[in-house]
């Protein structure tokens, strides 16, 4: 068996890597018995929550090295602190720091296609958008969904924010725009209960109280054995899923170290390029007001 050698340095080849879909199952990392866990995005909505430094970022970049790797992918990124998510913004259409201006106007424009995408559907007698559409999944991956919620901007601007976010988790799946967001305590004061409840994945990290548990899991589930204030403060990445099954998973997320991100980011960014400048590829050209194929 041949093995393709590594360019040299200089070298324009690329050597050949792999290319997925949002529509391929995503892998996570392994549960407490070593199996691979894998989980389904493509029309659901995930929310993670526990203290700092539990791994929620490893979560959301593990999460995104898929999507930056799906060539029927575009990003959409809200990173308050600009550098959880901030090496893959080469790749995203869309790349929100601590802005909220901005971050309106990118909810506001996503609603736009949303909207669009459901008078296709509709016209075409169809009830959501499948792979053989050929229109890209636009995932959006939200970190600290407080920053934005309850930290900058005028009161007003904060519930527009929730408002706009609340709509694109309730009627984004079936469009082919899944929402992934992070916070450390979702309480009603950070996250309003309809927007948290309207999570079907969620995803709890340690947490210091069995109160912080369920409102990350939801309600009970503490109390039937599967707490995060179980899991060790040293146990990054450990975490409860709930998901597929319908019962909390104990699960541990996959890590990337920060050059394995800029390796990813680069062969994304590497396979998304336009093939020529007279056969653009408008599939990847900035997020616009239409289909956003």
């Amino acid at each position: 068996m041949t093995t393709t050698p590594i360019p040299a340095a200089g070298n324009p080849l690329v050597p050949v890597g792999p290319s997925l879909s949002m529509f391929d199952p995503i892998y996570l990392g392994i549960d407490e018995f070593g199996e691979p866990v894998y989980l389904n995005m493509v029309y659901r909505n995930l929310l993670a929550g526990g203290e700092p430094g539990g791994g929620k970022s490893g979560l959301l970049n593990t999460v995104c090295a898929h999507a930056a790797l799906s060539t029927d992918t575009r990003l959409v990124l809200f990173d308050g602190k600009l550098v959880e998510l901030g090496m893959w913004e080469d790749v995203a259409d869309e790349f929100i720091g601590p802005d909220i201006d901005r971050a309106l106007i990118v909810l506001r424009r996503l609603q736009v296609v949303m909207n669009n995408r459901y008078a296709w559907l509709r016209a075409h007698g169809r009830r959501k958008v499948t792979r053989a559409d050929k229109l890209s999944i636009i995932t959006v991956i939200c970190d600290e969904i407080a920053f934005y919620s309850a930290t900058i901007g005028s009161k007003p601007e904060q519930e527009e924010f929730v408002t706009l976010l609340r709509d694109l988790v309730a009627r984004g799946r079936a469009a082919g725009i899944p929402v992934v967001a992070a916070t450390q305590r979702p309480s009603f004061d950070i996250i309003p209960t309809s927007l948290r409840d309207l999570f079907g994945y969620r995803a709890a990290f340690r947490c210091t109280t069995p109160n912080s548990s369920n409102i990350v899991l939801g309600h009970g589930w503490a109390e039937q054995g599967y707490s995060a204030t179980d899991i060790s403060p040293t146990n990054q990445g450990a975490a409860y899923l709930l998901a597929e099954g319908g019962m909390p998973r104990r699960i541990k997320v996959a890590y990337l170290s920060d050059q394995q991100i800029q390796a990813i980011a680069d062969y994304a960014a590497w396979i998304r390029r336009p093939t020529s400048l007279d056969t653009v590829n408008q599939r990847y050209a900035p997020l616009d007001w239409g289909m956003a194929a």
